[in-house]
């Protein structure tokens, strides 16, 4: 039993482990412990340990309700979730990257509402986290603080439970870009970013990143070598093809699960909408 000890000292796991069923390898009498991936310890019951803050959006923030399913920015965003749910299903995806080719496409407004969306859904639970740390929003559309936030847990200036946020009445949390940094970039590169990344996903079902713009900063190219998947959002009349070009390449076309297409008129986003829901709604008894 030796062999055991050495290997589970060197895995970092606890005496207790040799409790667990083991595979047992012949003819060199080698074992290996499978318990699966372990949680890092302060994530544990993360949950029930977090404080709970009121569904509070900035009246301009136009953020998709619950209890107005029926119209249409709330069904395009269900949609969307249900084919990234079909994706999930189909292979291991739970950390999402959303981004965008250049600023003011719309790529936190997707961010949110697709994490609103699948937090919709009964224990789905969902993180948003502000990675954007050059122009954070997300604090502003929830009327929350910016700090404490991920910069200050990854500065070792906050637990993992004092960044976390519980929206009530739903199954999304939100973690706040933190305090602002002079180089965003140098703080990604720390390991402690990816161990943040997959302890989050052992948590939440889903962890949704909202990050700067490929063109303009390598944060969301970074971002996405520890997630499972991008989603870039463009803007009609605004997102050129040759920024689309760019922004695909920039990411070697790895990991990328679709494109978002925002900024449709109105009339056209609601149109598709307005003769059914009317036709089922005004039926006779």
């Amino acid at each position: 039993m030796s062999r055991v000890h050495d290997a589970l000292r060197r895995s970092g796991a606890s005496p207790q482990d040799l409790q667990a069923p083991a595979r047992q390898f012949t003819p060199n009498n080698a074992a290996i412990v499978d318990r699966g991936p372990m949680i890092g310890p302060e994530f544990l019951d993360l949950l029930d340990r977090i404080e709970e803050i009121p569904f509070n959006p900035a009246p301009d923030a136009h953020l998709i309700d619950a209890t107005r399913p029926h119209e249409a920015p709330s069904e395009e965003f269900r949609t969307l979730r249900t084919r990234l749910n079909h994706l999930q299903g189909l292979q291991p995806i739970h950390t999402i990257v959303v981004t965008s080719p250049s600023p003011a496409e719309g790529k936190s407004m997707g961010a949110v509402n697709l994490a609103l969306a699948e937090s919709h859904l009964a224990d789905n639970h969902t993180i948003l986290c502000d990675f954007d740390f050059r122009r954070p929003i997300v604090h502003n559309l929830f009327q929350v603080d910016r700090s404490p936030g991920i910069t200050d847990y990854l500065l070792g200036k906050a637990t993992i439970e004092q960044v976390v946020k519980k929206i009530a009445g739903t199954n999304l949390s939100i973690l706040p870009a933190g305090e602002a940094v002079i180089n965003p970039l140098e703080l990604l590169n720390l390991p402690k970013v990816k161990d943040l990344l997959t302890n989050l996903q052992k948590v939440f079902n889903w962890v949704v990143l909202d990050t700067p713009p490929l063109l303009f900063a390598a944060d969301a190219n970074l971002l996405s070598t520890m997630s499972d998947g991008t989603v870039l959002v463009v803007r009609l009349g605004v997102t050129t093809v040759d920024s689309i070009t760019r922004a695909i390449q920039s990411l070697c076309e790895n990991n990328i699960l679709g494109t978002v297409v925002n900024g449709a008129r109105r009339g056209e986003l609601y149109s598709k909408y307005t003769y059914y829901h009317t036709y089922y709604y005004s039926k006779p008894d």
